[in-house]
Protein backbone atom coordinates (compact mmCIF):
# COMPACT_ATOMS: atom_id res chain seq x y z
CA UNK A 1 0.00 0.00 0.00
CA UNK A 2 0.76 3.39 -1.38
CA UNK A 3 0.06 6.99 0.90
CA UNK A 4 0.46 10.26 0.32
CA UNK A 5 -1.52 13.68 -0.28
CA UNK A 6 -3.00 15.20 -2.95
CA UNK A 7 -1.65 17.85 -4.54
CA UNK A 8 -3.46 21.37 -5.64
CA UNK A 9 -4.96 21.19 -8.78
CA UNK A 10 -4.39 17.44 -8.84
CA UNK A 11 -6.83 14.27 -9.27
CA UNK A 12 -7.04 11.83 -6.68
CA UNK A 13 -6.37 9.99 -9.77
CA UNK A 14 -3.04 12.19 -10.99
CA UNK A 15 -1.90 12.01 -7.43
CA UNK A 16 -2.12 7.61 -7.11
CA UNK A 17 -0.04 7.90 -9.93
CA UNK A 18 2.47 10.21 -8.65
CA UNK A 19 2.63 8.98 -5.54
CA UNK A 20 3.54 5.11 -6.66
CA UNK A 21 5.58 6.31 -9.27
CA UNK A 22 7.82 8.70 -6.50
CA UNK A 23 7.53 6.01 -4.21
CA UNK A 24 8.34 2.94 -5.39
CA UNK A 25 9.52 3.61 -8.91
CA UNK A 26 5.98 1.99 -11.08
CA UNK A 27 3.81 3.33 -13.37
CA UNK A 28 0.14 2.12 -12.92
CA UNK A 29 -2.65 3.04 -15.07
CA UNK A 30 -6.79 1.91 -15.38
CA UNK A 31 -7.14 3.58 -11.76
CA UNK A 32 -10.46 2.55 -10.33
CA UNK A 33 -12.02 3.98 -6.70
CA UNK A 34 -12.36 1.12 -4.12
CA UNK A 35 -13.38 2.75 -0.94
CA UNK A 36 -12.48 5.37 1.81
CA UNK A 37 -11.98 5.67 5.24
CA UNK A 38 -11.50 8.40 7.70
CA UNK A 39 -7.53 8.91 8.84
CA UNK A 40 -7.10 10.40 12.24
CA UNK A 41 -5.17 12.98 11.29
CA UNK A 42 -7.14 16.69 10.97
CA UNK A 43 -8.85 17.28 7.92
CA UNK A 44 -7.83 14.00 5.97
CA UNK A 45 -9.28 10.90 4.49
CA UNK A 46 -7.79 7.53 3.31
CA UNK A 47 -8.94 6.74 0.06
CA UNK A 48 -8.17 3.80 -1.88
CA UNK A 49 -7.62 2.75 -5.71
CA UNK A 50 -6.53 -0.38 -7.64
CA UNK A 51 -4.86 0.17 -10.27
CA UNK A 52 -2.88 -1.95 -13.34
CA UNK A 53 0.99 -1.98 -14.14
CA UNK A 54 2.41 -0.49 -16.57
CA UNK A 55 5.68 -0.43 -16.58
CA UNK A 56 9.32 0.40 -14.55
CA UNK A 57 10.88 -1.58 -12.06
CA UNK A 58 10.26 -1.89 -8.94
CA UNK A 59 13.05 0.80 -6.57
CA UNK A 60 12.05 2.05 -3.07
CA UNK A 61 12.65 5.71 -2.39
CA UNK A 62 14.36 4.71 1.05
CA UNK A 63 13.37 8.26 2.41
CA UNK A 64 9.39 7.25 2.11
CA UNK A 65 9.64 3.24 1.92
CA UNK A 66 11.45 0.93 3.21
CA UNK A 67 10.53 -2.81 1.48
CA UNK A 68 8.16 -3.21 -1.69
CA UNK A 69 7.86 -5.83 -3.90
CA UNK A 70 5.21 -7.96 -5.63
CA UNK A 71 3.46 -10.62 -3.45
CA UNK A 72 1.42 -13.44 -4.97
CA UNK A 73 -1.96 -13.81 -2.56
CA UNK A 74 -1.10 -16.93 -0.85
CA UNK A 75 2.63 -15.54 -0.01
CA UNK A 76 1.20 -12.32 1.49
CA UNK A 77 4.06 -10.31 4.79
CA UNK A 78 2.31 -8.92 7.75
CA UNK A 79 -0.77 -6.94 6.74
CA UNK A 80 -3.05 -4.50 8.68
CA UNK A 81 -5.88 -5.22 10.71
CA UNK A 82 -9.67 -5.63 9.56
CA UNK A 83 -10.62 -1.78 10.21
CA UNK A 84 -8.74 -0.63 7.86
CA UNK A 85 -9.19 0.29 4.44
CA UNK A 86 -5.84 -1.42 3.26
CA UNK A 87 -6.82 -4.75 4.71
CA UNK A 88 -10.30 -4.35 3.10
CA UNK A 89 -8.12 -3.94 -0.56
CA UNK A 90 -5.86 -6.91 0.33
CA UNK A 91 -9.10 -9.38 1.57
CA UNK A 92 -10.89 -7.92 -1.89
CA UNK A 93 -7.44 -8.84 -3.79
CA UNK A 94 -6.90 -12.14 -2.12
CA UNK A 95 -10.86 -13.25 -2.77
CA UNK A 96 -9.39 -12.78 -6.60
CA UNK A 97 -12.40 -10.05 -7.26
CA UNK A 98 -12.91 -8.62 -10.71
Amino acid sequence: MIAGFVEPGETLEECAQREVCEEVGIRIRAIRYFGSQPWPFPNSLMIAFTAEYDGGEITPEESEIAEAGWFPADALPDIPPRMSISRRLIDWFVAGQP
